[in-house]
Parts: C-alpha cells; structure tokens; sequence
C-alpha cells in the first residue's frame, strides 16, 4: 500500500523534526506551496521533488519516497527509522530488561 505524496512530505519533515518554515528555508520550497503540498490540495511537480530529495539532508529517502521501498544498507531509509532506529528491550550494558 502506497503512502500519498502529501504525507511522505509531511512524514520527512518530522522525522527530521522541522517546522515547516525551516523545511521551506533548507529546501528552497515556499512555505505556502509546502503547506499545499502538505495538505495535499497541490501535487508536487518533478522540479519540486528534486528540490527536495537533492537537499543532503533528504537523499536517504529518495528511494522510498519515489517507490516505497528501502535499503538500508545503501543508505536508503524510511523517515520512521530516521532517529529511532531498532527498539532494544535490554540494557547493553548489563542485559538486564529495560523500559
């Protein structure tokens, strides 16, 4: 099941904990076309999305932005990953159970 673009959009920004002004400041995007694009009564065109995943910041979405696949071992990630990465249930340290 495919994601709409508009949220993809949205998903990126938070992942990478932006407010949209500083989404639109880092990626040349205007902060009102970015909250059309958001809201999804704009679609993005192919210069926009390139403005987008060119920033370095987001080029590790790039493929699941545009096919809804990943590869993390090429550096190809899912905002969800961005800055959780795996769930531990036990302490490194001492192996006991956390949380």
């Amino acid at each position: 099941m495919s994601i709409e673009v508009s949220e993809k959009i949205k998903l990126i920004r938070e992942s990478e904990r932006l407010t949209r002004k500083d989404f639109s400041e880092l990626t040349g995007i205007k902060y009102a076309t970015l909250s059309s694009y958001e809201n999804g009564t704009k679609g993005m065109s192919l210069e926009m999305t390139m403005k987008l995943l060119n920033q370095p910041k987001f080029t590790k979405y790039t493929m699941w932005f545009m096919t809804d696949q990943i590869s993390p071992e090429a550096g190809q990630i899912a905002p969800v990953l961005a800055h959780f990465g795996q769930d531990e249930t036990t302490s490194p340290h001492s192996d006991k159970k956390t949380g």
